[in-house]
């Protein structure tokens, strides 16, 4: 038999670095989505951290293929494109009964963040994007007894918002052109949208034993809105393009990914505990967001490559998995700790930096009173190398612009939380 107390210990400093672990994570994934909280046996649970990622990705062998909008293989071809960003969580979790259980969190799910610059040979293709989101679960649970342990059945909603920009340079322009317009085009856009969760596991407490099964439904944004900034391009370059010189109100539509997580943990000896996760998303719902002027809805489709399109979000992604396993320890009654080995693959083919990622994480947990607990964790990583380049989908041509390769690159993770129980 193991120590039940051994589930209240060592599994939150594995939660703690599994966050670390996820915010490496491919596609645009940063927190994902984690209900870990609700099997905390504590009644009144608050549990709060962030994490912070520093990548090291460097974009090499870059060359503009597309003269038309200017050439500028004049200008560097490698770049660093891998600035650092902080990820924040907050979850409260309430035993309404002794079966029922309930949490509500906040977390950020999807997020990117890439910023080149300008001063490379791929700036008509980007200069700058990020895409953020917020995410706002109420998230149940209902457990009963069945044979030597217990089933719960899990159940909730979430509301989403989604809300990012993009930069590139439309047009170098000489000087004195150049003190007078900048030549850059700036995409804003936001909106938001529902989802819900179902999910079962069954859990035996004396052997610190629980396996889960939890599906993450889509979130449609259909009501993507924004806008198109042309304001730093001279109209005289584009006479014919009502868009340029202005400000342009855009549409579009998307959808966030829908996930299937299955995870595993047992109790192998006095204070160990083995564990392990794999998760599926459906990140091939995101390809090419096409961005259309409000004043073409209703009159011409909105649709990739199409005669609407102003502007574009191009991710091109294929299905990724998650794969995770590791040991924990609890040492004595204050300290716990972890380590863990994970792959994530690249949701990217051919176009784009998103390659598979290696982490190994680390963990401490220090509980100094029954009621308060400090983690700390973090995770070294590889980001595996690869090439974008000219690739053709649904019959549209995309990085007709700039061709580039990248490394195998370094990542770093350090995520710190606390938890308040009673």
């Amino acid at each position: 038999m193991i120590d039940r107390a051994l589930a209240k210990t060592t599994l939150a400093v594995v939660a703690c670095f599994s966050l670390a672990n996820s915010a490496a994570a491919g596609g645009i994934e940063r927190y994902g989505y984690d209900i870990d909280l609700l099997f905390d046996t504590s009644r009144y649970v608050m549990d709060g951290g962030v994490t912070y990622v520093m990548p090291g990705r460097k974009i090499t062998n870059a060359r503009d293929v597309n003269p038309r909008d200017g050439n500028l293989n004049s200008r560097p071809n490698s770049v660093s494109d891998g600035p650092t960003y902080g990820v924040p969580y907050i979850g409260f979790k309430i035993g309404v009964t002794d079966d029922v259980d309930c949490l509500a969190d906040y977390s950020e799910p999807f997020g990117a963040h890439s910023n080149p610059g300008l001063n490379w040979a791929g700036a008509n293709y980007n200069v700058e994007e990020e895409i953020r989101s917020h995410n706002y679960g109420l998230t149940c649970s209902y457990k009963f007894d069945l044979g030597p342990g217990q089933l719960r059945l899990i159940g909730g909603g979430f509301y989403q918002e989604v809300l990012g920009f993009k930069e590139q340079l439309v047009a170098p322009l000489p000087a004195p052109l150049s003190s007078l317009y900048s030549g850059m085009g700036r995409l804003e856009l936001r909106d938001n949208g529902w989802g819900w969760r179902s999910g079962v596991a069954y859990e035996i407490p004396e052997y610190a034993m629980r396996a889960s099964l939890v599906y993450n439904s889509q979130v449609k944004y259909d009501n993507l809105t924004g806008t198109v900034d042309l304001t730093g391009v001279p109209k005289f370059l584009y006479p014919t393009n009502p868009a340029v010189g202005a400000v342009t109100p855009v549409y579009g539509s998307a959808t966030a990914p829908d996930s299937l997580e299955l995870k595993l943990q047992t109790g192998i000896a006095p204070d160990w505990l083995a564990f392990g996760s794999a998760t599926w998303t459906n990140w091939s719902t995101l390809q090419s967001v096409a961005f259309c002027p409000k004043s073409t809805r209703g009159v011409v489709a909105c649709k990739p490559g199409g005669a609407a399109e102003l502007s574009s979000l191009d991710l091109l992604y294929k299905d990724g998995w998650t794969l995770r396993a590791g040991l924990g320890h609890k040492f004595n009654a204050q300290w716990s700790g972890a380590i863990s080995l994970g792959w994530d693959q690249g949701t990217s083919h051919g176009y784009g930096l998103s390659s598979d990622t290696w982490t190994l994480g680390a963990g401490l947990s220090f509980a100094p009173t029954e009621h308060i607990e400090y983690r700390l964790a973090g995770a070294v990583g590889m980001l595996t190398s690869g090439k974008s380049g000219t690739v053709t989908s649904n019959g549209v041509t995309y990085g007709d612009d700039v061709t580039y390769s990248y490394g195998n690159d370094f990542v770093g993770v350090v995520s710190t939380a606390v938890k308040i129980k009673f």
